[in-house]
């Protein structure tokens, strides 16, 4: 890694040298906001031509178009990853028009808080089916229309799981099954060249914190004091850890999952200590904002 590249007004910060993606292909599912966006930039801005896939056309093309203003290249191709045939097309699509994959980054996936004893069949079928299920599909799709030839990274996003997932079980039994899928296709493609890691962020600043009721909000803003590094991850901190993982510097990495979380897993109950004052956020992302759920209670925490 060089010291940060801050070359461009309003340009993406980053702490990789230019040109590491240059002539590469990366697939971002759930490219259109969050950290999916904020990883999305920093890959153009490292040179890697983009395929954004999500549900939601209109949000992945505003990526798009903010990434053109500085001169990023990126498709757009609407997709619900729970459904096999739609993602087998999607696949197919990007390989068409860019004429190669050489990476995913598997981000897309989305949860709703509710008690165990309160959710439904339906509602645990579609939070498993998009954070497990959809993940499988995406992953199974880019090795076998693509990477089993030529190899090429994969990184699935999942949570901050350890010790399971009060509130949201759904969620944490599908992103555990994550992390073992990742361990397995780490092993099983190994022998294409194909690298499979994960990355588990914590509680980030991003507009996914917005997508919760009230009551959520307030647990949310109350969980900073729990974090020893004493404030919030930014979405920037999570994007290094993906190209980290997807760059050179990986080679030798696979099967490997990187916590992006603020020492959270590790704040034991017998652990009484104060939280920092101290650290200093990496915000490389100028589009980057403050979540509403944070902004209107006056933290100014990243």
């Amino acid at each position: 890694m060089s010291s940060p590249n801050t070359t461009g007004a309003g340009r993406y910060t980053t702490v990789f040298r230019d040109g590491l993606f240059d002539g590469q292909v990366i697939v971002v599912t759930g490219g259109g906001s969050g950290i999916g966006r904020c990883t999305a930039h920093e890959l153009c801005r490292l040179g890697a031509s983009v395929a954004l896939i999500g549900r939601r056309v209109e949000r992945l093309e505003a990526v798009r178009g903010e990434l053109a203003v500085h001169g990023g290249e990126a498709s757009v191709h609407a997709c619900d990853i729970r459904d096999e045939d739609a993602v087998r097309a999607s696949v197919a699509a990007v390989r068409a028009e860019h004429g190669r994959i050489d990476g995913l980054v598997n981000n897309a996936g989305g949860q709703f808080p509710a008690p165990l004893e309160k959710i439904s069949a339906n509602g645990w079928d579609a939070v498993v089916r998009t954070n497990l299920t959809g993940g499988f599909l995406m992953a199974r799709e880019v090795y076998s229309q693509q990477l089993h030839a030529t190899g090429g990274s994969i990184v699935n996003i999942i949570a901050d799981i350890w010790g399971g997932m009060p509130t949201m079980g759904h969620s944490g039994a599908a992103r555990a099954g994550m992390l073992n899928l990742t361990e397995t296709a780490a092993c099983e493609w190994a022998a294409a060249g194909v690298r499979v890691n994960a990355v588990a962020p914590g509680w980030i600043a991003s507009s996914g914190f917005d997508t919760y009721d009230e009551a959520m909000q307030a647990e949310l803003r109350r969980l900073k004091d729990k974090v020893p590094l004493g404030r919030y991850g930014t979405e920037a901190e999570v994007s290094a850890a993906i190209v980290f993982l997807l760059s050179p510097a990986a080679a030798f990495i696979s099967g490997s999952c990187v916590r992006v979380d603020g020492a959270v897993p590790n704040n034991r109950h017998t652990w009484n200590g104060p939280v920092s004052t101290r650290s200093v956020p990496f915000d490389g992302f100028p589009l980057a904002t403050m979540p509403t759920a944070l902004r209107e209670y006056g933290s100014d925490d990243s």
